[in-house]
């Protein structure tokens, strides 16, 4: 029986039930499948990857690669060492059972996800930023252009599609920069027709480009046919789609989780949440010093404890959401990619470590591929979270190095290399001497 069964099946006349904030973590990590440890044995399937990526309802994508791109790094965490090409033949290889799309930022879902999108696609003048939305009126011939290079020639990249396009003397014209990138008219273009579904990936080159392509070449039958899907019921099923994933929520992260905060969202998100009260698919719960209201997805499970240990890229659902990581794992966490060296607190890259139901570490890691003996998983930073009293960094520094051993085997890495900078890095260059290196 599921904790959400045991409170729903209440009077609803009582007040709303009240779970401390060890219970309320430990539902949140069974709904991300953290709760336990990894399982020994064969490495997982494409049954298990697909399980995987339908249960979190979305993975985010980002092209920073200095330890492994942001997709392939949540299904390590929860799966352990698997084969990256099981992803890759989802998302790009007939019958695809995931597509790209703008969800929470560009991400891969279910392709059954795809008509509940379609409000965003239509709305593109509300949630796509300017370089984009402003594309077709910005670049009329490139348009017309690009649209019949597609039709004629697609799959094809953006980089292919501006070469064709400056053959012809369309397309080469000085780009906008936005976000501190400095595309072409071409690539604009590109990132309207697949903002907008016009067109969409067909998979990623080895260098992560985007292969663009016509929606009828690409996404199954069943999607493509699909009825259409009102902009109320789209919202309703990505709330609770997002319920389901956090398993215990505020409106706040609800929101979040696929970017319904502009446009219509901001009407039809309240009377969807309702319903889903009404329905019985949410129930309201109140969490142990912590504002409210929390919702408690009816499905939510309560394990007994939390077992597992997993690393967890910046771009993990379980941390994407900071305000909400802070709240419910006293967890302050922040990307520096952006921030100058010098000002930087842990790192370039830091990945928080799960230990248990609590976030006991943070460790700032590169994979060097260039370094002897089958390069290395450094780790340039290791820092214990202020909760974590001396006498256990010993134990949190032994856990820590063995999911480090994990990664460094599953990136191809022959070492794990710990630097000296950080109130971890001692105790974590014993335990990783002592884990065999």
């Amino acid at each position: 029986m599921t904790v959400a069964t045991v409170v729903s099946g209440r009077s609803r006349a009582r007040a709303p039930e009240r779970l401390s904030l060890s219970q309320a973590r430990r539902v949140a990590l069974a709904a991300q499948g953290l709760h336990r440890a990894r399982p020994d044995g064969p490495a997982p399937g494409l049954r298990q990857v697909t399980a995987a990526v339908r249960r979190l309802g979305l993975l985010q994508i980002d092209s920073v690669n200095v330890l492994a791109r942001a997709h392939l790094v949540p299904l390590f965490s929860r799966l352990g060492p698997y084969d990256v090409g099981l992803l890759d033949r989802l998302h790009s290889r007939a019958p695809r059972r995931l597509v790209e799309a703008w969800a929470h930022e560009a991400s891969f879902v279910p392709v059954e996800t795809w008509p509940l999108l379609a409000w965003r696609r239509r709305a593109y003048r509300d949630h796509a930023w300017g370089a984009i939305s402003s594309a077709a009126d910005a670049h009329p011939a490139e348009l017309a252009a690009v649209r019949a290079i597609l039709a004629e020639r697609g799959p094809v990249t953006g980089s292919q599609v501006h070469a064709l396009l400056t053959e012809d003397g369309v397309g080469a014209r000085a780009a906008s920069q936005e976000w501190g990138w400095n595309w072409s008219a071409a690539k604009r273009v590109l990132e309207l027709l697949f903002f907008t579904g016009e067109v969409v990936s067909a998979g990623r080159t080895p260098q992560f480009e985007r292969r663009y392509d016509l929606p009828e070449r690409v996404l199954p039958h069943a999607v493509l046919d699909a009825p259409p899907v009102s902009d109320a019921e789209a919202i309703k099923a990505l709330l609770e789609v997002g319920a389901r994933a956090h398993g215990i929520a505020t409106v706040r992260d609800l929101r979040d989780y696929f970017r319904l905060r502009r446009g219509v969202t901001n009407t039809l998100v309240p009377t969807a949440l309702a319903e889903l009260v009404e329905e019985g698919a949410l129930v309201p719960v109140d969490v142990e010093g912590l504002r409210g209201p929390w919702y408690l997805h009816r499905d939510a499970a309560l394990p007994r404890r939390a077992q597992g240990a997993a690393l967890l890229s910046p771009f993990d659902p379980l941390v994407f959401e900071r305000s909400r990581l802070e709240e419910l794992f006293g967890t302050t966490y922040r990307i520096e990619i952006y921030v100058p060296a010098a000002r930087r607190v842990h790192g370039y890259y830091v990945l928080p470590f799960l230990d248990g139901e609590r976030v006991s570490a943070r460790v700032d890691l590169k994979a060097d591929r260039q370094g002897a003996g089958g390069g290395a998983l450094r780790v340039r930073s290791a820092h214990a979270e202020p909760w974590l009293t001396a006498p256990d960094r010993g134990a949190t520094a032994a856990r820590l190095a063995a999911q480090l051993r994990a990664m460094a085997g599953w990136l191809g890495l022959g070492d794990v290399v710990v630097e000296p900078s950080g109130d971890l890095a001692p105790a974590l260059t014993a335990a990783v001497a002592s884990d065999g290196g």
